[in-house]
C-alpha cells in the first residue's frame, strides 16, 4: 500500500470517491441493458460504477494530479482486497469479481488509464491515442466478454468498437475537456499539420483547420467501426450479441452526426430516432440468427 493511499483510507468513508462536476446523464450507449442476461446485469453495473467513479476522480478539476493518483491507488488496493470502505464502488467490484471469478486485470487496466488522465494532457499522434484507448476503452468490452464466458477471439473486434466509441466521445467533449481540464485528446501532430494549436479548442466554433483534424479522426474511426461490424457474429450469448449490434449501430449514427455537427458550437449527441433505428437494425436484425 502506498503511504498516500493509506493516509486517504484513514480519513473516512467519503475521502476517496468524489464527483467531478462533469455531466453524467445522456450516455450514448446502453450499459447493462435488458438485453443482458438478468443474472449478469448487477455485475455489469458494478463494473460501470467502478469505472465511472474512477473517471470522476481523474476528471475532477479541484484535485491535484498527486491527489488523483492517491485516490486511484486506494481504489486499486480495495479492489485487491485491502480492508476499508473508502471506495464503495471498488468494494462492490471486488465482491463481483469474487462471485464471477473474472480476473481483476480489466479493472486495473482502466485505473491505469485514469492515472494517465491525471498526468498526461496531450497525445502526439493517432498511435499514441490508440495506446491510451487500449487501457481506457478496450477493458470495458473485454470485461463484458469474459463475464459472459465468450472466446477471446472476439477481443480484436471488441477493442475496435470500444476504441471507436472512445474517440467519438473525445470528439464530443473536445472543447469542454480543454476548457475545464486543459486535456486534449486530438493529436498534437494533426493540429500542427494544420498550422493550429490547442487554443483553437477554446473557440465557440471550429475553424477550418480544426474541422479537418476532426474529419481526419472520423476517417480513422470509420476503419475501427468497420472492424467492429464483425463483433456480433463472434458472440455466442444471445443478449450480448444483440446489444453489441445495437452499439455498433449507435456508433455509426453518432459518427454521422459528428460529420455534420460542430462539437465546439454545441454538444453533438444522438437523438431518440437514432436509438430506435439502432435497436431495430441491430437487436432485431440479429434476433433470428
Amino acid at each position: 500500500m502506498t503511504t498516500g493511499a493509506a493516509d486517504l483510507r484513514q480519513k473516512g468513508s467519503d475521502s476517496v470517491e468524489t464527483p467531478s462536476g462533469k455531466w453524467r446523464s445522456g450516455e450514448n450507449f446502453p450499459v447493462g441493458s435488458l438485453l443482458i442476461r438478468r443474472g449478469l446485469r448487477v455485475h455489469v453495473h458494478a463494473f460501470y460504477r467502478f469505472a465511472r467513479n474512477a473517471d470522476d476522480i481523474a476528471d475532477n478539476p479541484a484535485l491535484t494530479p498527486d491527489d488523483k493518483i492517491r485516490r486511484l491507488d486506494c481504489m486499486a488496493e480495495i479492489l485487491d482486497g485491502a480492508p476499508g470502505h473508502d471506495s464503495p464502488a471498488a468494494a462492490a467490484m471486488r465482491q463481483s469479481l469474487i462471485e464471477t471469478r473474472v480476473s481483476a486485470r480489466h479493472c486495473h487496466d482502466v485505473l491505469h488509464a485514469f492515472r494517465l488522465d491525471a498526468t498526461k494532457l496531450r497525445y502526439r499522434d493517432w498511435d499514441d491515442l490508440m495506446a491510451y484507448c487500449r487501457y481506457s476503452a478496450s477493458p470495458v468490452g473485454r470485461q463484458l466478454l469474459d463475464l459472459h464466458g465468450e472466446s477471446r477471439e472476439a477481443w480484436s473486434a471488441s477493442d475496435a468498437l470500444c476504441s471507436a466509441l472512445q474517440v467519438l466521445n473525445h470528439l464530443q467533449d473536445c472543447g469542454d475537456d480543454y476548457r475545464r481540464l486543459d486535456r486534449v485528446y486530438l493529436p498534437i501532430g494533426d493540429l500542427a499539420a494544420e498550422g493550429i494549436g490547442v487554443e483553437a479548442l477554446a473557440a465557440r466554433a471550429s475553424c477550418p483547420g480544426l474541422r479537418r483534424v476532426i474529419d481526419g479522426m472520423l476517417d480513422r474511426t470509420d476503419a475501427l467501426v468497420e472492424i467492429a461490424r464483425g463483433l456480433p457474429a463472434q458472440i455466442a450469448s444471445f443478449g450480448l450479441r444483440r446489444e453489441s449490434a445495437v452499439i455498433v449501430g449507435l456508433a455509426v449514427r453518432l459518427r454521422r452526426r459528428l460529420r455534420r455537427g460542430d462539437p465546439l458550437a454545441a454538444r453533438v449527441k444522438l437523438r431518440t430516432s437514432d436509438c430506435i433505428a439502432a435497436v431495430v437494425s441491430g437487436a432485431l436484425g440479429f434476433a433470428w440468427r
